[in-house]
C-alpha cells in the first residue's frame, strides 16, 4: 500500500482560512475547511489581489462588459486592473505548477477566484451575465482536470464527498508512482493501483474504469511513463463524474458476491435488506459499506481489505454519513 503519511496538498482561497486578505480587510473564515478538513491536508493559500501588488483595504472591484471576455475594474473609479490580473495570473499558475496540488478550493464569486456564477455587470450596473473569476480561470485552463471545488458548493454533502475522494485518490496515485526506478517497476506499481481502486472508479464511471483496464492490458515497460500520465488522465475524468446512490449499490452488490460462499442464510439476508435500505434513503452509504468491511476483515479478504472505495479517506471526515 501506498504511505499515506503525506497529506494531500490544496491550493485555497487564503481568505477562507482566516487570513485578512479582502478588500475591507476582513477575512471569510471557513472552520470546516481550516479546522476539519485541515487535519489531513496541506493547504497553498492564494490571495490574487494582494499577490498582485493590491494592497489591505483596497477598492471592491467586479467584472464589467462581456462575459465571455470580462474587465476587472474597480466599482468607484472604474479603474481597469485586468491586465495586471492576467499578467499576475499567468505566472503564478505557472508557480503552482512545481507544488504538486492535487487540488484547489476558490471563493465562491469573487471575481478573481470564483470559479463560477460569478456575475458580470454592465455600464449601468446591471447584471448581464456569469462568468469564472480572472484567476480561477486561468487556473482551470492550465489545469483542466485537477479537482476543483468553491467553498459555498462544498457545504452539499455530496458534492464534498465527491471532491474529497478525489483529491485523496489522486494523491495516492502519484504516490504509488513518484520515485519508482525502472519502468517494469512503475508500471506494477500502477498496475497495483488500479487494482485496489477498481471498485471506486466503477462507482463513478464504468466505462472509463473498464477504459483504464483496457490501458494498463496493453501496456509494456517500454512506455510506462506515457501510460502514468495518461492513466492519470483517465482517472480524473472517471472520478469528476459524480458517484450516485444507484452506482454505489451496484457496487455493493459486486462487493458482496464475494462473500457468497461463507456468510450463511441469514447474513446474506440482513446484507442485502442493508443494502436495500441504503437503496430506499433509509441509511447512509456507511452503514453498508462498515458491514463489507467487517466481512472482509473476517474472512480475510485481502483484495477486499485493500479496495479503497471501501475506506477512500478518513473516516472521521463523516463524508458517507448522510442519507
Amino acid at each position: 500500500m501506498a504511505d499515506d503519511t503525506m497529506k494531500v496538498r490544496l491550493g485555497i482561497s487564503a481568505c477562507l482560512l482566516g487570513e485578512k486578505v479582502r478588500y475591507d480587510g476582513q477575512h471569510k473564515l471557513d472552520r470546516s475547511l481550516r479546522d476539519t478538513l485541515g487535519k489531513y491536508v496541506e493547504f497553498v493559500p492564494v490571495c490574487p489581489e494582494v499577490e498582485c501588488g493590491l494592497g489591505v483595504p483596497r477598492e471592491a472591484m467586479r467584472l464589467v462588459g462581456d462575459p465571455a471576455a470580462p474587465r476587472l475594474t474597480t466599482i468607484r473609479t472604474k479603474r481597469d486592473l485586468t491586465d495586471r490580473m492576467l499578467a499576475w495570473a499567468d505566472k503564478r499558475v505557472e508557480e503552482l505548477a512545481k507544488e504538486d496540488l492535487h487540488g484547489y478550493i476558490f471563493k465562491a464569486k469573487s471575481p478573481s477566484s470564483g470559479m463560477d456564477r460569478v456575475k458580470v455587470y454592465n455600464e449601468k450596473g446591471g447584471v448581464i451575465g456569469k462568468t469564472s473569476g480572472l484567476f480561477a480561470k486561468a487556473f482551470m485552463a492550465r489545469f483542466p482536470l485537477l479537482p476543483v471545488e468553491d467553498e459555498g458548493r462544498l457545504s452539499d454533502p455530496d458534492l464534498r464527498e465527491n471532491y474529497i475522494e478525489r483529491v485523496f485518490t489522486l494523491k495516492r496515485y502519484r504516490e504509488a508512482c513518484v520515485g519508482r526506478k525502472g519502468s517494469k517497476k512503475l508500471l506494477s506499481r500502477i498496475m497495483a493501483f488500479h487494482a485496489r481502486n477498481k471498485y471506486l472508479a466503477m462507482a463513478h464511471n464504468e466505462q472509463r474504469a473498464r477504459a483504464m483496464g483496457k490501458l494498463l492490458a496493453g501496456a509494456d515497460a517500454a512506455n510506462a511513463v506515457v501510460v502514468c500520465k495518461a492513466y492519470e488522465a483517465e482517472l480524473l475524468q472517471a472520478l469528476a463524474t459524480p458517484a450516485t446512490l444507484r452506482k454505489h449499490v451496484n457496487v455493493l452488490q459486486h462487493i458482496a458476491g464475494f462473500f457468497k460462499k461463507q456468510l450463511d442464510a441469514d447474513e446474506k439476508r440482513e446484507l442485502m435488506e442493508i443494502v436495500q435500505a441504503y437503496k430506499d434513503g433509509h441509511i447512509p452509504l456507511i452503514v453498508p459499506v462498515t458491514m463489507l468491511n467487517h466481512y472482509a476483515r473476517k474472512y480475510g479478504s485481502v483484495f477486499l481489505k485493500d479496495q479503497c472505495y471501501l475506506h477512500p479517506h478518513p473516516l472521521e471526515l463523516k463524508l458517507r454519513n448522510h442519507a
